[in-house]
């Protein structure tokens, strides 16, 4: 190679290096990731749920998945299977998606309000379902009066046992406010009677097989109970398994949530009643709010879904 050539060779190598570089990461990663960021964001937004293992929350879901669909959004769902820890973390990992809204039935309602800061953070609203949340700004509250069908169930109640005699109480996940407020609303009647003693006062953390062990607890020292009320339907239905077990037929007891499960009990005698919520409408009333924040409206602070006794 003649000795002219190598200096414009050099400078050329160095040329194309230099372009090369300023086209290599700084450039192409967002190139790349924009695209991602900007679908996974899109008309989507994120449901938080506690568990899939109840009945309540499948409905609840599935009333969310039908109105999405019917409004042409993109639902992500995030189960946390009962465990605060795992509910923190699956809403960051919705954060970290870019959803436009998050909807959060909380299994802890003080637990996950690190979670609901790091979304109003990121401008990410949130909307509750079913179960309120104590701390971080909230676009929307949607849930049956929690406080009121307790204060159903125990008027309901007191009135089967002549408002004489002792009943037991199954409480739900300490620290859910669906436990805290069902619970409140049937000691505002209940303890203003006299002639009634709550024996006993047990958690059974919303689940089926753990009501059927705490009633089982309840029953070996004390079989005078004359009614139950159980913060939900999975815990009445173990009640009642346990009470059948024991050869008492006439203890009244009293669930909540109105599950099929528990109404097919009702009819069939084994269940007094059931407060009834409406969990497909919780979830699809949740889906019709962020859809009005998406197109830039304000829902609603809190919005009420009626109740019923089914008896």
């Amino acid at each position: 190679m003649k000795t002219w050539l190598k200096p414009l060779l050099i400078a050329s190598m160095a040329l194309a290096f230099s372009a090369c570089s300023k086209q290599g990461p700084e450039s192409a990663a967002p190139a790349a990731s924009a695209p991602a960021v900007a679908a996974a964001g899109s008309n989507t937004i994120g449901l938080a749920i506690s568990t899939q293992n109840n009945p309540f929350f499948v409905t609840l879901k599935q009333g969310a998945e039908e109105a999405a669909k019917a409004n042409g959004l993109t639902l992500i769902t995030v189960d946390a299977q009962d465990d605060a820890a795992k509910q923190i973390a699956s809403i960051e990992d919705l954060i970290q998606k870019k959803v436009k809204v998050i909807l959060i039935n909380a299994t802890d309602s003080d637990a996950v309000v690190s979670a609901v800061k790091q979304a109003n953070a990121a401008h990410i609203p949130v909307i509750t379902l079913d179960r309120s949340i104590n701390g971080g700004e909230i676009a929307s509250h949607i849930a049956s009066d929690n406080v009121a069908g307790g204060k159903m169930a125990a008027e309901f109640l007191l009135e089967k046992i002549g408002k004489q005699g002792e009943i037991a109480e199954l409480e739900g996940i300490a620290g859910s406010s669906a436990a805290r407020e069902r619970g409140q609303g049937f000691h505002a009647v209940v303890d203003a009677e006299k002639g009634v003693k709550v024996a006993a006062k047990q958690p059974a953390d919303f689940d089926r097989a753990k009501g059927l062990s705490v009633m089982e607890n309840i029953l070996q020292g004390n079989k005078k109970i004359k009614a139950v009320f159980a913060h939900n339907d999975e815990m009445a239905l173990g009640a009642v398994q346990a009470l059948e077990a024991a050869g008492l037929k006439n203890v009244i007891v009293v669930g909540f949530d109105a599950t099929t499960d528990a109404v097919a009990a009702v009819k069939a005698g084994r269940m007094a009643a059931t407060v009834q919520q409406k969990p497909e409408l919780i979830g699809k009333m949740g889906i019709e709010a962020a859809k009005k924040i998406i197109d830039g409206q304000t829902p609603e602070k809190n919005i009420p879904v009626p109740l019923e006794l089914v008896k």
